[in-house]
């Protein structure tokens, strides 16, 4: 009998239509002789839908359209299964739709990649691929990651974190910080986006100024760190858990301005690959020893991380001093980083069972642990006044 994958897409995110994307090419290398795949659409305000339009790339042109053609359903946690119902209920009617043995979300950006949505599909009893709550969120926050990181020795850059109350009470108190803590140019990213959104470098006070301006758009805390200007960006992904890992080939993803920007990213002419669709140079024209230098660091930080699955970690390499830091880890990688993975001699739906197989074995090892601990201490308990615990001898509050 099939496995049935949930493959979860959307949300409420900016980084909502390349999560389309990213799910309807997975959707498409499933090995079929193992798995049914039911695709889960995630609107913006965070409804579910099924039906036979939800994998067809050409419906999102027209969300509405779709919607409306397609079955609302909600979740509710079964036996070692996850039930999807229609909603809303209607009397006298079949309201089961189906039913996910495992999920498989496929979402990137806050409130779906950041352990917000792995918490909801852990909640349902089913095992979940990719990195869990603390991975995700750990990952997602770039100040926290780098906490961590440098904590455990792996390489990264100084940064600052600046929260938008902060910088409304007192502008200047946290641009001098900033301009007395690190040097132009400066970078200044909101905490927890990817795909290059609300990310401007700095060369002066007024533009820095701009910069933090621009960057509260998207988040209400940012980080701020020197701008490597002669940098070389290498990316590497790392598929495992955390007793063994291994690093995809390398990669140096090609851009016409300063960063890596969304545009590169996603709007080039091969747009409907997305990550896939990155001018890139790959292998990365880098010597043997940064590359393995690079390979076994990315290793190191998804072990670190405590990962799981499939993830992508960006790398820059300072050509003027030759010291590679970790920029920052994407928990669910655009296009799951499957051409990284082709480059290194593993097919996209070898990658995504693989995926599948590490997901299952951790939750075989979650049901071996002891999750409750019996004692009495509810029986002797009482609220002083309550009617139902009229007599009752024990504590009283």
């Amino acid at each position: 009998m099939k496995i049935k994958v949930g493959v979860f897409f959307g949300g409420n995110s900016v980084e909502h239509e390349i999560s389309v994307i990213s799910a309807l090419q997975a959707i498409n290398a499933f090995d079929t002789d193992k798995y049914d795949v039911v695709p889960v659409y995630v609107t913006k305000d965070n409804n579910y839908y099924c039906g036979e339009f939800i994998s067809k790339i050409e419906e999102y042109t027209d969300i509405k359209g779709l919607i409306n053609k397609s079955q609302r359903v909600i979740f509710v946690k079964g036996n070692r299964k996850a039930e999807i119902y229609k909603f809303p209920f209607k009397t006298f009617s079949n309201k089961m739709y189906d039913y996910i043995d495992i999920a498989f979300p496929i979402v990137h950006g806050t409130n779906v990649e950041d352990g917000t949505f792995q918490g909801f599909l852990s909640y349902l009893g089913v095992p979940v691929a990719g990195c869990d709550v603390i991975s995700s969120a750990v990952g997602m926050d770039k100040y926290v990651m780098k906490t961590v990181l440098k904590y455990n020795k792996i390489p990264v850059l100084d940064c600052i974190r600046i929260n938008s109350f902060d910088y409304e009470n007192n502008k200047k108190a946290v641009v001098d910080k900033i301009k007395e803590s690190l040097s132009f140019p400066i970078i200044i990213k909101p905490v927890n986006l990817g795909s290059s959104v609300g990310i401007k470098i700095a060369k002066d006070i007024q533009s820095l100024e701009n910069a933090i301006e621009y960057s509260f758009e998207f988040s209400k805390e940012i980080v701020a760190e020197h701008a490597i200007e002669n940098l070389k960006e290498i990316n590497c992904s790392v598929l495992g858990d955390y007793e063994s890992a291994e690093a995809s080939e390398c990669e140096e993803p090609l851009s016409k301005d300063e960063i890596l920007s969304y545009k590169d990213k996603y709007m080039s002419s091969s747009s409907n690959k997305g990550m896939a669709s990155v001018k890139r140079k790959c292998p990365a024209e880098i010597d043997d020893n940064v590359r393995e230098k690079i390979r076994l660091l990315a290793v190191d930080t998804f072990k670190v991380l405590r990962c799981n699955g499939v993830v992508r970690i960006d790398f820059m390499i300072d050509n003027e001093s030759q010291e590679i830091y970790v920029n920052e880890i994407n928990t669910i990688p655009g296009s799951l980083a499957f051409y990284l993975w082709k480059e290194s001699g593993i097919n996209y739906k070898d990658l995504l069972t693989k995926i599948i197989q590490l997901a299952l074995k951790r939750q075989r090892e979650q049901e071996e642990i002891n999750y409750s601990y019996d004692t009495d201490i509810l029986k002797g308990f009482s609220f002083g006044g309550s009617k139902g615990a009229k007599g009752s001898k024990g504590v009283k509050f």
